[in-house]
């Protein structure tokens, strides 16, 4: 993987962990030679983020809608900088370059970003490993519901292997690294769906 896309909150939680971990992932990744593709803020665990990579001297890929480029917190220090239209763009833009997702502790925007990564695979839009590094436990609930969606069936069994999850990010990329590709609904015939 020569790029990862990494999904995570722009806010500053009050439990200092959050920051160090989010600048851990950034630093961990330029170490080993993966670019970063993030959404371009300067603000909270995406900053971040961008910041443990820049001081490795990796190559940090920021993509932010124009909406936020414009209120002052698009992160100018990135190796590149793309100002898109909304999220749409945003979203399809981390796909096209990276090689994998990861997603680390966020909110809202984050599972929409995870949720969607997901779905593409699933879907057969791409084929890349899509972590989630459970830091803290902090994603012990989402993956206990990802497997009870599998549990009831909304989840075919030929899915049920897109979410990658560990609990530090050494294991997770080991996992990403040897992911194998499903069969995605695109590709299924309707007897498998």
């Amino acid at each position: 993987m020569k790029r990862i896309a990494v999904y995570c909150g722009s806010a500053s939680p009050a439990d200092p962990r959050y920051i160090e971990l989010a600048t851990e992932v950034g630093a961990e990744l330029a170490r080993r030679g993966i670019g970063l593709v993030y959404g371009g803020g300067r603000l909270g665990l995406m900053g971040a983020v961008a910041k443990g990579a820049l001081d490795q001297n990796g190559e940090v890929i920021g993509v932010i809608p124009e909406a936020l480029a414009n209120s002052e917190v698009a992160n100018h220090d990135c190796t590149e900088l793309y100002t898109v239209s909304g999220m749409h763009e945003r979203k399809a833009r981390f796909t096209d370059l990276s090689d994998g997702f990861i997603t680390i502790p966020g909110g809202v925007g984050t599972m929409d970003e995870l949720w969607e990564a997901m779905s593409w695979s699933q879907l057969g839009y791409h084929s890349k490993p899509v972590g989630l590094l459970n830091a803290f436990g902090f994603y012990d609930h989402l993956i206990a519901f990802n497997l009870r969606m599998a549990e009831v069936g909304f989840v075919r069994p030929a899915h049920q292997n897109i979410l990658i999850a560990a609990d530090r990010l050494p294991d997770l990329l080991d996992k990403m690294a040897s992911y194998v590709p499903h069969t995605p609904i695109f590709r299924m015939k309707a007897d498998d769906l």
